[in-house]
Parts: C-alpha cells; sequence; structure tokens
C-alpha cells in the first residue's frame, strides 16, 4: 500500500493529478508516507465533513 501512496504523491508533484482524495480509513497510511516526502509543506489537505481529506499543492508553489 505504501507504494501506491508514494506514486500518488509523486504524481501529484509532477502535475501529472490536480489533487489526491485521501479517504479516512486510508489516511494513517497515506500520513505515514507524506510525512517522510521532503516536499510536504508544499501539499495541503482540506478536510471534507465525511473525514475524507483532499490534497493538493500549494497555492505558493
Amino acid at each position: 500500500m505504501t507504494e501506491k501512496y508514494q506514486q500518488a504523491l509523486n504524481d501529484l508533484l509532477n502535475g501529472q493529478v490536480s489533487e489526491l482524495v485521501i479517504a479516512p480509513e486510508e489516511f494513517n497510511e497515506f500520513r505515514k508516507v507524506w510525512e517522510q516526502l521532503p516536499q510536504r509543506k508544499e501539499i495541503v489537505g482540506s478536510a471534507q465533513r465525511n473525514g475524507t481529506v483532499i490534497y493538493h499543492l500549494s497555492e505558493s508553489v
């Protein structure tokens, strides 16, 4: 599962996708990968009412 999130984050940073949608049950596993990423401060998450978090690149990037 870790490889899935690494690839998704790389796709986001490379502009291949504009956002990542992370379901509540995926959050802990995703966070482990995100925390190891040197560019993590460039990736911003917006929490939704149902616990889903939508990540996108910061506007300042």
